[in-house]
């Protein structure tokens, strides 16, 4: 009955695929309809339609399902034109492209103020946003390799710079961010950059 310890199927219920990502689903939408305090493993199992068991196999507690959830959400994506301007402005139009047509908008704000104050969170949390972060920062590697930014620039800085306006839109106005924004803000954090060295 259920499965075996090496994870092999037995008679039972399937260790499926399916369940893998309706539970994900169903996490992200409970996410999105009442937050990360109130979401329960068993409003999880009853969403997707499975029992508690079926997730505690696969995740110990919230905390790793919930981040998985949040990985699978879009994040910045790869681009590689030759130039650091317009990669950044491609990027960051995608990114918020998605960002307003997906759950991504509450789910991040929801995780992220949760972060502040639960550091079992932010042990999960924090590797998953560094490597969703790494595009950005492959972009400006690529920059300092072309000369186009100064090889002593400290480039998480930099990238904080350059992403740091939509992190503010997100928490201070709430609601879509414009793409608008896009282009001022990537000009804007670059001319400050060559303006210093």
């Amino acid at each position: 009955m259920g499965l075996v310890n090496d994870g092999q199927q037995s008679a039972g219920r399937p260790r499926s695929e399916e369940a893998h990502q309706a539970i994900l689903d169903a996490t992200i939408e409970l996410l999105v309809e009442v937050g990360f305090s109130s979401l329960t493993v068993e409003g999880v199992a009853s969403r997707a339609g499975v029992g508690k068991a079926t997730i505690y196999r696969r995740w110990p507690s919230k905390l790793p399902l919930v981040v998985e959830a949040f990985g699978q959400l879009p994040g910045f994506e790869e681009v590689d034109t030759g130039n650091v301007s317009e990669d950044l402005k491609q990027m960051l139009r995608t990114y918020i492209h998605a960002f307003n047509s997906t759950p991504l908008a509450s789910v991040m704000p929801s995780l992220a103020g949760e972060r502040a104050h639960n550091p079992a969170l932010s042990e999960f949390y924090d590797p998953v946003a560094k490597q969703r972060r790494q595009p950005l920062i492959r972009i400006l590697q690529r920059g300092v390799e072309r000369g186009e930014i100064p090889d002593d620039v400290d480039l998480e800085l930099l990238a904080d710079i350059v992403v740091g306006p939509i992190s503010v839109a997100v928490f201070s106005r709430g609601g879509r961010i414009s793409p608008r924004m896009v282009g001022p803000m990537v000009d804007l954090a670059l001319r400050g950059l060559l303006e210093s060295t």
